[in-house]
């Protein structure tokens, strides 16, 4: 009987057991335990984001310096992301994890034998994660004002020195807004890792603990529910984290937080003399 038939038969727990699931010290510990889960998680996040933005932010600048090419990005974009994430893992998988011939491990980052595993789901994630980064960082140099080019081409900045001086600068607000939708989108996609061999992150908690013991109701169901939740709560804190981040990185004027508010326009007097006046 297939995990999706003994879910779709099976008389599910309580909710009730998840908090005891959760506050089990046995279940946080151990080379199993979610404390485990919780750092490769984190880790197949920030590896995914980071290639993605090392790719992404430059092409998105380029793009939106010269104007050329902006309708090549859109079409990228929307194509990948009507890419089924769980099609492309086993795709890549099948592609690459045969090519792999290391079996090492680098400390407690990788266990030994997981990069046949590894490189494909990091893959996946980075194809997922350039998207909203890639427009994001589009976008917000397209929508510098020309006369702020000019005059920075005016104070004698030329090229590269005016993307990075000012259009970034000014740009900065929207590409960390692609960075936090990234991340948002790799922390729930990443939970499908857990499906390949010597992976990790809580997929594991969801897919190899919790779903093939679903009728147990000290392991399966409260594993299940208890990972999704920390799933969703491990987003919440990044984006917030992110949120901080990028209100100390983002200059006060360009992000808005501040407003200065002008008096209001002292009325003209009359020019017309008074009427009495004599010549």
């Amino acid at each position: 009987m297939s995990a999706a038939t003994t879910l779709a038969s099976s008389n599910l727990p309580s909710l009730g057991l998840v908090p005891g699931w959760l506050t089990t010290a046995s279940h946080w510990w151990g080379p199993h335990g979610l404390l485990v889960s919780l750092r490769e998680h984190v880790l197949y996040t920030v590896v995914a984001v980071v290639v993605a933005m090392i790719i992404a932010v430059p092409i998105g600048l380029l793009v939106g310096h010269t104007g050329r090419g902006g309708f090549a990005i859109a079409g990228l974009a929307n194509a990948i992301r009507a890419v089924p994430a769980f099609g492309l893992l086993i795709l890549l998988y099948v592609v690459v994890s045969p090519k792999i011939h290391y079996h090492g491990s680098i400390s407690w980052l990788v266990p030994r034998g997981a990069f046949g595993s590894l490189i494909p789901v990091e893959a996946m994630l980075v194809v997922l994660a350039i998207p909203p980064i890639l427009t994001n960082t589009y976008a917000g140099v397209q929508g510098v004002d020309p006369d702020v080019r000019d005059a920075a081409r005016g104070m004698g900045m030329r090229g590269w020195q005016v993307v990075t001086r000012v259009e970034l600068p000014i740009a900065l607000p929207l590409v960390l807004a692609g960075v936090r939708s990234a991340v948002l989108q790799v922390i729930a996609t990443a939970t499908i890792a857990g499906y390949l061999p010597f992976l990790g992150g809580l997929g594991y908690q969801i897919f190899i603990n919790g779903l093939p013991q679903i009728n147990d109701p000290d392991v399966g169901y409260p594993a299940m529910i208890g990972a999704a939740l920390l799933v969703a709560v491990l987003a919440v804190v990044a984006d917030l984290l992110l949120l901080g981040l990028q209100r100390l990185v983002v200059s006060r004027g360009i992000a808005g937080r501040y407003r200065t508010t002008l008096p209001a326009p002292v009325p003209p007097a009359s020019a017309a003399p008074p009427a009495s006046a004599e010549i």
